[in-house]
């Protein structure tokens, strides 16, 4: 990741890269976006097409994944089903740096903080909804919390100067009010 780079810039480009990962999108030579879920495999007519996607949220230098399918209960039983959805999510945080990469032409630095978060439920007796939350520290931008600026108020400064306002022993210079 450049030093130049601005917060606004790799925001900016981290919301291209998503805006550009509808089902169906293609790259510059027409040929399908691979963004590592299940619905870029090719399914036959006969079969339902695959229900699942992702969304990104930023706070302040964090990224966070969510990642969110249709399964089957026997998926749900099978030994790899925690791996196969980090795996998932793995290839998206892939896609999502190699589009960067061709939206901005920089690269842009991801690292993952903790395990992915999978809760699942129950649509029906066959099948399951999982939700998959993971979050990164996004490289380049720093943690607005870790910055001390003396000229932001803290909320305990910005509460005592609130109270102060309504002391009797000031008065609005247009408060012509007898004491």
């Amino acid at each position: 990741m450049e030093d130049s780079t601005s917060t606004y810039d790799i925001i900016k480009g981290i919301s291209q890269v998503v805006a550009n990962s509808f089902d169906g999108a293609k790259n510059k030579d027409g040929e399908p976006l691979k963004t590592g879920l299940k619905r870029d495999i090719e399914v036959p007519f006969s079969d339902k097409r695959v229900n699942d996607g992702f969304t990104v949220k930023i706070s302040g230098n964090k990224l966070r994944l969510n990642y969110s399918s249709d399964i089957r209960i026997s998926d749900v039983h099978d030994k790899k089903f925690k791996d196969d959805i980090h795996q998932t999510i793995s290839d998206v945080v892939a896609f999502i740096k190699r589009e960067y990469k061709v939206v901005t032409g920089s690269s842009l630095s991801l690292k993952e903080i903790g395990e992915p978060k999978i809760e699942m439920m129950n649509t029906s007796r066959t099948r399951t909804w999982v939700e998959a939350s993971c979050t990164y520290e996004i490289g380049g931008i720093k943690n607005p919390q870790d910055e001390k600026d003396p000229v932001k108020k803290t909320y305990d400064q910005a509460i005592k100067d609130w109270i102060s306002l309504g002391r009797k022993d000031k008065k609005a210079p247009n408060d012509d009010r007898k004491d």
